[in-house]
């Protein structure tokens, strides 16, 4: 898995958590909802710049997007239904 997909996965993950939408967290960040869309896609790659801004609008840590989850929880988080 490469860190786009990384990001993509805990990004989801954090945004879910937070229960926040792609447009709550778009306007958090100064981002577009659709250019977050594609982060989370794993579409589009996310520059350290943006990676702050977003763990910032995230209250976390940027390192929090970027850590590789062990595989038992990746494979738990791809099973598992996605909740907005």
């Amino acid at each position: 898995m490469d860190l786009k997909e990384v990001m993509a996965i805990n990004l989801r993950r954090l945004r879910h958590a937070k229960r926040m939408t792609q447009e709550e967290l778009a306007e958090r960040a100064g981002l577009s909802a659709r250019y977050v869309g594609g982060i989370e896609r794993a579409d589009v790659s996310a520059s350290v710049t943006v990676l702050g801004r977003i763990a910032e609008a995230l209250e976390v840590e940027a390192t929090e997007l970027v850590r590789a989850a062990p595989v038992k929880a990746r494979k738990k988080a791809a099973v598992e239904p996605q909740v907005p």
